[in-house]
């Protein structure tokens, strides 16, 4: 963490093994995400629930950039008497927290990985390797042509027929063309999951029996 770990007990003695497994716990997130830039932690034991046993409650709240707040509260139903049942709510607290950390890492590798509104896909239909150009097909039925100039990192040689690429669209010379060409898949490879739910993307359009 950017900033050190604050940790609070209300209506609750401080414990050296609390606050060790707490800064334990604390610094496993990291490997979650390595970006958290404060955490608090807050360890009590809420008034109204006397009846029940007077169960712990465990709270962590984390700041991630640029100004987000992740918190999480475990409270069991009921605890019975003993400092020793707090570490399992300490526990509990944590494994959610983690699993929040992990969902959040997921949902930003699939924001990351997704395709701009703007995005044209394209498979590689005729490739004249020798002569260094070819012809894309986007899912709506255009037909840009592109230079091996235009395929990035070098990867010309890499395309084959039936490739899905990823370009921009422009008018050139000649008519329709592609720029900035970068392959997503190779003939044969799994279709990516946000291709298969672009409406854009017609039926058959990675058929590449079709594709002459």
């Amino acid at each position: 963490m950017q900033q050190p770990l604050e940790i609070n007990f209300h209506d609750v003695s401080r414990s050296d093994w609390s606050v060790d497994l707490i800064r334990e716990r604390a610094a496993r997130l990291e490997r979650y995400n390595d970006q958290i830039v404060s955490g608090q932690v807050i360890v009590s034991r809420p008034h109204h629930s006397q009846h029940k046993g007077m169960p712990y409650r465990v709270t962590i709240e984390l700041r991630l950039p640029p100004q987000q707040t992740l918190a999480v509260t475990e409270e069991p139903d009921e605890v019975p008497r003993g400092e020793a049942d707090l570490r399992p709510v300490i526990n509990g607290a944590f494994d959610t927290m983690e699993r929040r950390l992990k969902s959040l890492h997921r949902s930003t590798q699939r924001e990351a990985l997704a395709p701009a509104p703007d995005e044209t896909r394209g498979l590689v239909v005729r490739l004249f390797s020798e002569d260094g150009y070819g012809f894309l097909r986007t899912p709506d039925g255009r037909e840009l042509y592109f230079h091996q100039n235009a395929v990035l990192h070098d990867d010309f040689p890499r395309l084959a027929v039936g490739t899905e690429v990823r370009c921009e669209p422009e008018m050139g010379e000649a008519g329709p063309q592609a720029s900035t060409v970068q392959i997503v898949n190779k003939p044969g490879e799994r279709e990516s999951e946000d291709t298969r739910q672009r409406a854009d993307v017609t039926a058959g359009w990675r058929n590449t029996d079709a594709l002459d």
